[in-house]
């Protein structure tokens, strides 16, 4: 199976290397050769990736000798450049032809030069993602996925999710076998899905300086079993429910209630995660009083049960699962 992945000026090195080692991998895997990846360029002259790293290009964009299976647009740190309009003709006649395409981080922009984002469900870099919505209105940005598939398009957001679009892939192509060797050798976690959460609530908080309203998140944090209601918050802020309700909006960009809802799925996920803890127990610990909350909860917010999050993400090794309850 033939994949081409066309790289940008200033291509960010780790999705180029991810993309590569995961097809590289699933060869090994599948005990022969499947993939063979191509990368090209505007030219096939050396390109200094955005931290040093050279890369030389196995061919110019138009040399390569036929129809890919498969293409992909890596990204830039940052916007990448406009690409020359033999470029845009290329990418608007090959990606047609292809049986799927799509593009990594900030390669969404090239797609999108090229018209192939219109009507799309498409995702990028969080830090991106309202540049792409407003420069390309006809697409659909979901700027927190970590990767969205739209029929043969598929995009990711930044840096290693190149390697979750990549191991979607290799599933999709060579099973769920082939996909957890990959991420195995890899030592990465075979599947995020893909309307995961790019960031933490918390790591959007941290760029909030300190105020009633930072020191209402950290009480959240720190006490998510406790009475968080908008009355009990704002009584911490010193203010009005209303008023606060309407600060605590403008200043973090979601409701109180919200917050406090993504507050607690965050240290549920956190406990999942790291510790042998029962479900029962989490859900009381993180503030949700029940497994059957904790459960509706993450359905709605993460896509999967309590459970299968602790099967996908669980670092205590596997003696953790001896002591999960059926309840998740």
């Amino acid at each position: 199976m033939r994949i081409v992945i066309f790289v940008p000026a200033d291509v960010h090195s780790l999705e180029l290397a991810g993309l590569m080692d995961v097809f590289a991998e699933a060869n090994k895997g599948f005990g022969k050769m499947f993939y063979e990846v191509a990368i090209v360029a505007e030219d096939g002259r050396t390109i200094r990736c955005a931290f040093g790293l050279r890369v030389l290009p196995d061919c110019a964009f138009d040399a390569y000798p036929s129809i890919p299976d498969t293409l992909l647009v890596a990204g830039s740190v940052g916007v990448p450049y406009r690409p020359g309009r033999l470029v845009i003709d290329w990418l608007i006649n090959i990606a047609p032809q292809t049986r799927r395409y799509g593009s990594v981080c900030t390669g969404a922009f090239v797609l999108g030069e090229a018209g192939l984002l219109k009507g799309r469900r498409v995702t990028t870099h969080w830090q991106f993602a309202s540049l792409l919505a407003e420069r390309f209105p006809e697409a659909r940005v979901e700027g927190d996925r970590v990767f969205v598939r739209d029929g043969v398009m598929i995009t990711s957001a930044g840096s290693s999710a190149a390697i979750d679009l990549g191991l979607s892939l290799v599933e999709e192509d060579l099973g769920r076998e082939v996909a957890l060797y990959v991420a195995r050798r890899l030592v990465v976690f075979l599947k995020r899905p893909g309307d995961q959460s790019q960031f933490s609530v918390h790591l959007a908080a941290q760029a909030i300086d300190r105020s009633r309203v930072y020191d209402v998140q950290q009480y959240v944090l720190n006490h998510p079993a406790a009475d968080l209601s908008v009355t009990a918050l704002a009584k911490i802020a010193a203010m009005s429910a209303r008023n606060f309700t309407r600060v605590f909006s403008q200043e973090v960009g979601i409701s109180p209630s919200d917050y406090v809802d993504l507050t607690r799925i965050d240290v549920a996920r956190f406990l999942l995660e790291g510790s042998r803890l029962s479900i029962a127990l989490i859900a009381e610990r993180s503030g949700f009083g029940s497994a059957r909350a904790m459960r509706r909860a993450f359905l709605s917010h993460v896509g999967v049960t309590p459970s299968d999050y602790r099967d996908r993400f669980r670092t205590s090794g596997d003696g953790a699962r001896g002591s999960l309850s059926e309840n998740g």
